[in-house]
């Protein structure tokens, strides 16, 4: 039962959130702010703010314990 109440309270946290960024994005279209915040989002592209990781072969990492 534990399990339950805590999938219902996450359930009720997922959905506050999407409805606080809908109303985000609907003032920010009834602002006509729109424009810029595509932009923002093509020229971030997404979650790769940190750069590729690059020159990892195996050999670079230590064995686990």
């Amino acid at each position: 039962m534990f399990e339950y109440e805590l999938h219902r309270m996450n359930h009720a946290q997922l959905v506050r959130e999407a409805a606080a960024q809908r109303l985000t994005r609907e003032a920010a279209e009834a602002t006509g702010a729109t424009r810029g915040l595509r932009r923002f989002g093509r020229r971030n592209g997404g979650h790769d703010t940190e750069g590729p990781v690059s020159g990892a072969g195996r050999g670079d990492f230590v064995r686990a314990a």
